[in-house]
């Protein structure tokens, strides 16, 4: 396992998530300088006298923060979700996507937007739908006690490829002027309009799935080895296996409940973490958590002000993630010849 001296290293990433937060708030069609954004952030705990409009604290708290916290949060919960489907697989060309979590948490919110639901409904059955995707290629996956890792990649290509099917049937027979567009833009992956009540959905199930992640880091530096050495060390691979999948599942089908299909930032930022970083899971997780919501809050940033109409961050997020998908492909294959 290579050792690295991370600790520099996290300090610049935390840095750098410091520099994008205060930077977001000042992009935009109605930008809020640093020192008028700490001041207004810092008139909720203690007494200042406000020298700003009413206006700007309005777009602080009622439109840039809630955006800024939600492009965190589920950046940093899809990037440490890739982050532990390739330490399990032991694969870095895996993604979120592999278990179908994605796919069929999409096929969910675009059956609620078809019988035209109350808003609430979207979420809980893009969540509800990620986890059956999930529960279904688990038990694929038990039924081959003797590879479980081929399993769940066999299990997780034929559950995702039946979800998606659905959800190109649901645009076939949704209605093309209400709603066909809605399902399309939505399984995009945005942010706009992205508040305090969508900070309040996706908080409670990340953080909660980071936390077990976080307590059993060093456990998961043993599934980089061979099962029958990990299991030789005296470490329950099943249990850790299930627990590390179920808080990754439960962390993208928040995010994919929130802000619809955002791809690439599982497969990109895990790579350039342990590229950073290394590969102990250790410093790799917090360093994978910090750079993923780095990542995510600038896209959007560039999303809502590179053009007059919003560019879905899913968009930006492809253009970014297949030239690099690629980068890993010919560097892998370098890697095999030599």
């Amino acid at each position: 396992m290579k050792r690295t001296k991370s600790f520099p290293e996290i300090t610049i990433l935390i840095i750098l998530y410091i520099l994008v937060f205060i930077l977001s708030f000042s992009i935009g069609r109605y930008p809020v300088n640093p020192v008028e954004l700490i001041k207004i952030l810092f008139s909720k705990i203690i007494p200042i006298t406000p020298d700003w409009t009413p206006q700007a604290e309005s777009v602080v708290f009622n439109i840039r923060l809630p955006r800024i916290l939600a492009s965190s949060l589920i950046g940093a919960a899809l990037s440490l979700s890739g982050l532990i489907f390739q330490i399990i697989f032991r694969n870095p060309m895996v993604s979120p996507d592999v278990l179908g979590t994605s796919t069929g948490a999409g096929f969910g919110a675009a059956l609620a937007l078809l019988w035209a639901l109350p808003s609430f409904s979207v979420p809980v059955f893009a969540f509800s739908m990620g986890i059956l995707a999930v529960a279904l290629v688990w038990m694929i996956a038990s039924r081959v006690p003797s590879n479980q890792v081929l399993g769940l990649v066999l299990g997780g290509i034929m559950i995702s490829s039946l979800f998606q099917s659905g959800t190109s049937f649901i645009k076939l027979v949704a209605d093309p002027e209400e709603e066909l567009p809605s399902i399309t833009y939505f399984l995009m992956g945005s942010l706009a309009g992205a508040g305090m009540d969508e900070v309040h959905l996706i908080a409670p199930p990340i953080i909660i799935s980071i936390i077990p992640v976080l307590l059993l880091s060093w456990r998961l530096n043993i599934l980089s080895l061979p099962e029958e050495e990990a299991m030789s060390l005296g470490v329950n691979t099943k249990l850790i296996r299930g627990i590390a999948i179920a808080s990754a599942t439960l962390m993208t089908a928040s995010t994919v409940a929130a802000a619809g299909v955002i791809g690439w930032v599982g497969l990109v930022i895990p790579h350039i973490t342990r590229m950073i970083i290394g590969t102990d899971s250790r410093k790799a997780i917090p360093a994978s958590i910090i750079l993923g919501a780095a990542f995510l809050t600038a896209v959007d940033t560039i999303s809502r002000s590179l053009t007059y109409s919003e560019i879905p961050i899913g968009i930006l997020t492809s253009f970014i993630g297949a030239p690099f998908f690629l980068y890993l492909i010919i560097r892998e294959g370098k890697k095999n010849e030599s």
